[in-house]
This record gives structure tokens, sequence and C-alpha cells, in this order.
């Protein structure tokens, strides 16, 4: 490949890395499955090699783990904090259901409102519903930087792949 070409190519692949990176950070769009998407059309353009393969296999699984690392560190922090498995459950839900409602933050609202209103039900105690419902925005905020230092890993091994 010529290598003008070659810099073209590392160009819009670094160009949408950094666009899947944003998405981490304001959720409209899988910013971690955007990163892979690139990693893969770079491995299919420059053609993969043993250090493509690896690399590969390594972005793969970070974003895999990105993908699942919300559902598991909100549900902990929040039981963590008091909240029922029902409360998690019925947060989980509704929070899939407000990201399709209202982009970027229905999810977030939807959860966390539903965990305090299923939590104030349940306990009849406005100060523990609140406590499970910090809990809850604590593992939105943990699984908020170790996704982006996933992606940023992810950026860096491909960055490796490409420039080695």
């Amino acid at each position: 490949m010529p290598s003008w070409l070659q810099l073209s190519v590392e160009v819009i692949t670094l160009a949408l890395m950094l666009f899947g990176l944003l998405g981490l950070v304001i959720p409209i769009f899988p910013g971690s499955l955007i990163i892979w998407l690139a990693s893969l059309g770079y491995g299919i353009v420059a053609k993969f090699d043993t250090l493509g393969w690896v690399m590969f296999a390594l972005i793969t699984l970070l974003m895999l783990v990105s993908v699942f690392i919300d559902d598991i560190l909100v549900g902990a922090k929040a039981r963590k904090s008091g909240a029922s498995w029902l409360s998690v459950g019925v947060a989980l839900v509704l929070g899939v259901a407000g990201n399709f409602v209202v982009p970027v933050l229905g999810g977030f609202i939807a959860s966390l409102l539903a965990l305090f209103i299923v939590e104030w039900i349940r306990r009849r105690n406005r100060k523990e519903a609140w406590k499970a419902s910090l809990g809850l925005m604590a593992g939105y905020g943990l699984a908020f930087v170790i996704r982006f230092i996933m992606g940023i890993v992810m950026i860096g091994l491909w960055m490796i792949w490409a420039w080695s």
C-alpha cells in the first residue's frame, strides 16, 4: 500500500476511534463498539498480521467487557447501598427503555427514578431509598471512568499495532 494511502487509513481510523471515545463521554452512541469497528476496518484494509490479530483480540475483549461493565458495576453499587434485586432489575429495564425515549440522559434518569421509587415503596423510608439511589449513581460514575480508560487502552493497542 502506498505510504500516502497508509497514512490516510491511519488518520481516518484514529478519527473514528476518537469519535468513539467521545461516545463514551456523551452516551449518544456506543463508543467502545465504534472503536472496535474502526480497528476491524483497519485490519481489513491494512491486512491482519500476527501482531494485528493479537491486538484485535485484546481490543475485542476490552470492547465486550466495556459493554457489560455498566450493568455489573451499577447493580453492584446499588446492591451495596442496600437496594433489592427487584429495584436493581426494575432500574435496569427502565434505564434501557429510557435511553430509547430520551437519548443521552433518559436511561440514567429513568433508572435512578425507578430505583428510588421501588425502594421507597419497599422500605417506606425516603432516606434509605435515596441512599440506594446514590449507590446507583456511584456505579454509573465508576463504570464511566472504567469504560473511558478501556477506550483509551483500546486506542493505544491499535496505535501499537498500526505504528510498530
